[in-house]
């Protein structure tokens, strides 16, 4: 893609369909004028009173208590710099959707127009009874130190300076378990620190909490060590200046044992690498390219442990495992600050979860068969769902015990689950299908890739590394529409199966099909036909091992598509059945929907097949499948024929999988309800679980139930996905929008990654 294009579609994101990234939703009912009475005059009188008598009221009730304060004046964004505070607020909202998807927490951004460091402080001030906490962001140094250290010591609400401390407390974790993986102890180590800003500083100062000493570090700037003999040093630097007469950063990585990179891309070399000590340990953090290119430094060093910023490489050390989580936690004991005891406890319980025993979920994100603690593995992964119900907790504990606690939590154990529950909004599964497709990809036949939707789909697929596409239909089309979308021809493969330049190929597979169909009326002359349309040159390309995957069905009928598969590429071995599933990303968490799209009115054997199939795919995922199998009717409350095929899938299930969390026939609402379940059918298997797959008893009702969700609740859909089929092959909804076909060419690629992974073991 080129700088325009990539120019255009960062700007269409953020313009479409509507400005920015945020938006404020109501919490409470607004629908009768009952409600509006009470939500504004005379029923907002009440709240206002209570929280005059008592201003703690204002966290009972309003959102004070989960709304963090995102404020810059634009003066140090990103690599951008001094761009000033209008310029800095896409990257405040995008702070913002972090927190968000990461902790549940709201967000204003607040950016203020100012340079002067009174100024600043007196306008959060002014406005910090909005809020529950204060994040700072994007703001020079020294500037920044003063404004923090003030805010703090002035204001009875959490204030930290992520770009300080953010990298700090995500670096120490990293060091604390590289120091236990190299045998060093933390007292002895030289560290060089390349960089002097603020997040070099912040992250200098909590090593030393931990334990480092003075002595032996080494601090460098743009004008090279930072010694004590330098005139006009600032306060900050001053700290850190050595008394050794050195000047160089060769000359101080000699023997240093650690090496963290806060600095400029590519000024590490293996030279300096070869004279460090025995087993170092290199930080190179600069993004997006780091002090020193990961596969040069662990070429230069076997015995190296390694972190980057960047998710391309192991060891990232990316400020989202942090701040989220330290609000979080200090949110919810009404925290007065963050504190160094605060951040100290993040800090061990980011290092103590790297040595846990990893989720299969983590595990299959990042395409790796164990994660283990270990030198690539030395810092959690930020798609770990173990994060929110960790870090949290940590920092709360620690709120409470160092004194700045105004609500202490007392039944832990709720408070873990309150924790989990706030996720269930998250898009998580996305992303984390997209990174394990990006793990391994495969090359995936966009079958109507003359449709423009479908081309764009492609082309996100090939840029965002997803899938290798290969495009498929009319190659005069094809081009025209890669030109209008400046997607480069040189990168894909452009199939036409009708052309010249198609014919031996056409021929070849048209005599493969002829030769499995002959006794069943197919001639060759029919054969030959039919390689000419695109979903059977399409089938025959991964039959013959020309493709790894396909998708269609973007333009045509459902049926139309899914009869040439079923005749060319077949159900797996021991399949007699196929069926398709959607995966839901709704408000309360994932939710797998079957069948919606393949079987019209299938039997109780059929249902429980699918919902065999079906929970498969949900470990593919790397999720537990816990099935609800849906009715009309609840445990036998109804005779009637539908309601007893339901009962009858569930008592053969129970018999052959009495290991599946499975269970009905149930309504919809008490399957998801989980007080409404315990209160009126306990003896349920599916008491105190979280019910993630419903298994509907016929087409009709699967397909319009995710229809209405998609459409009604805004879920994202990512499906159909086919179950049974021999090879990876998937058929799109009647005009599938394209974000819904990129989602699917990575289930695709998951698809074939599975395949051919069992496709080995059988051998």
């Amino acid at each position: 893609m080129s700088k325009d294009s990539k120019r255009r579609e960062a700007l269409v994101y953020h313009a479409k369909p509507k400005p920015g990234k945020i938006e404020v939703v109501p919490t409470k009912k607004y629908a009768t004028q009952r409600d509006l009475s009470l939500a504004y005059s005379p029923g907002v009188a009440i709240p206002c009173l209570e929280i005059e008598k008592n201003k703690e009221n204002a966290y009972k009730y309003t959102s004070k208590g989960n709304l963090v304060a995102v404020i810059s004046n634009g003066t140090a964004v990103l690599g951008l710099g001094d761009i000033g505070p209008e310029a800095s607020k896409p990257v405040m909202e995008g702070k913002g959707l972090l927190f968000k998807i990461f902790a549940d927490i709201d967000v204003f951004d607040i950016e203020v127009d100012t340079k002067d460091v009174e100024a600043f402080i007196q306008t959060v001030k002014n406005i910090a009874p909005t809020f529950g906490g204060i994040n700072l962001e994007d703001i020079k140094a020294p500037e920044a130190f003063e404004i923090e250290r003030r805010l703090k010591e002035e204001l009875d609400i959490p204030v930290m300076h992520d770009d300080q401390h953010g990298t700090a407390i995500i670096s120490a974790a990293a060091l604390l378990n590289s120091l236990e993986i190299a045998k060093k102890k933390i007292e002895k180590v030289k560290i060089v620190i390349s960089g002097a800003g603020a997040a070099a500083v912040s992250c200098t100062k909590l090593y030393k909490a931990f334990g480092v000493k003075a002595e032996n570090i080494i601090m460098l700037d743009s004008k090279g060590v930072i010694r004590a003999d330098r005139p006009n040093l600032t306060v900050e630097k001053l700290e850190f200046a050595t008394k050794r007469k050195i000047d160089t950063l060769k000359e101080a990585m000699k023997d240093a044992d650690v090496f963290v990179g806060l600095s400029i891309a590519n000024i590490v070399s293996p030279e300096m690498l070869k004279s460090m000590a025995k087993r170092p340990i290199v930080f190179a953090m600069a993004n997006p390219d780091p002090e020193i290119e990961y596969n040069l430094a662990v070429s230069a060093r076997k015995d190296l442990i390694m972190a980057t910023g960047r998710s391309d490489h192991p060891n990232q050390v990316n400020n989202v495992l942090g701040f989220p989580f330290i609000f979080r936690g200090a949110l919810d004991v009404r925290a007065t600050k963050i504190n160094e005891a605060m951040k100290m406890a993040a800090v061990k319980a980011l290092a103590d979860l790297a040595k846990e025993p990893v989720p299969e979920q983590v595990n299959i994100a990042y395409g790796e068969t164990k994660l283990n603690f270990g030198p690539e593995y030395i810092i959690p992964k930020p798609f770990d769902p173990r994060l929110i119900a960790k870090v949290p907790p940590a920092v709360a504990q620690a709120a409470m015990e160092s004194g700045v606690a105004k609500s202490p939590i007392l039944d832990w154990e709720r408070y873990e689950e309150e924790l989990l529950n706030r996720m269930g909004n998250d898009n998580k599964v996305s992303r984390l299908l997209m990174n394990r497709a990006k793990t391994d990809p495969k090359r995936v036949v966009f079958a109507e890739a003359d449709q423009l939707d479908v081309l764009k789909a492609a082309q996100i697929t090939q840029e965002e590394g997803i899938a290798i596409p290969i495009l498929l239909g009319r190659k005069e089309v094809i081009l025209e529409l890669m030109n209008e979308i400046d997607f480069d021809e040189e990168l894909v493969s452009i199939i036409d199966p009708k052309s010249d330049e198609e014919k031996v190929r056409r021929e070849r597979y048209a005599d493969v099909y002829w030769k499995t169909r002959y006794r069943s009326g197919v001639t060759k002359y029919d054969a030959n036909n039919l390689m000419r349309e695109r979903n059977y040159f399409a089938a025959m390309m991964v039959n013959e091992g020309d493709a790894d995957a396909l998708l269609s069905g973007y333009s045509r009928a459902y049926p139309s598509v899914v009869k040439p598969m079923l005749e060319l590429i077949g159900m797996a071995k021991g399949v007699d059945r196929i069926a398709a599933t959607n995966l839901m990303n709704t408000s309360r968490g994932p939710l797998f929907i079957s069948d919606t799209s393949i079987n019209i009115d299938p039997s109780a054997k059929d249902l429980a097949k699918i919902a065999m199939m079906t929970a498969r795919t949900v470990k593919l995922f790397g999720m537990e499948p816990v099935v609800a199998m849906i009715s009309y009717a609840n445990f036998g409350s109804s005779k009637n024929e539908r309601a007893r095929k339901v009962k009858e899938a569930v008592s053969i299930l129970h018999r052959s999988h009495p290991e599946l969390i499975i269970d009905g026939e149930i309504q919809t609402d008490f399957a998801l309800n989980k007080e409404m379940l315990q209160s009126k059918f306990p003896f349920s298997k599916l008491v105190g679980k979280k019910v993630n797959t419903l298994i509907y008893p016929n087409l009709e009702s699967a397909n319009g139930t995710y229809k209405l969700l998609k459409e009604m609740n805004n879920a994202d859909s990512i499906g159909p996905i086919m179950m049974g089929m021999r090879k990876p092959v998937h058929i799109l909804q009647l005009g599938a929008s394209v974000e819904e076909i990129v989602n699917m060419a990575a289930v695709a690629v998951v698809d074939a990654q599975e395949k051919e992974k069992r496709a080995k073991t059988a051998k």
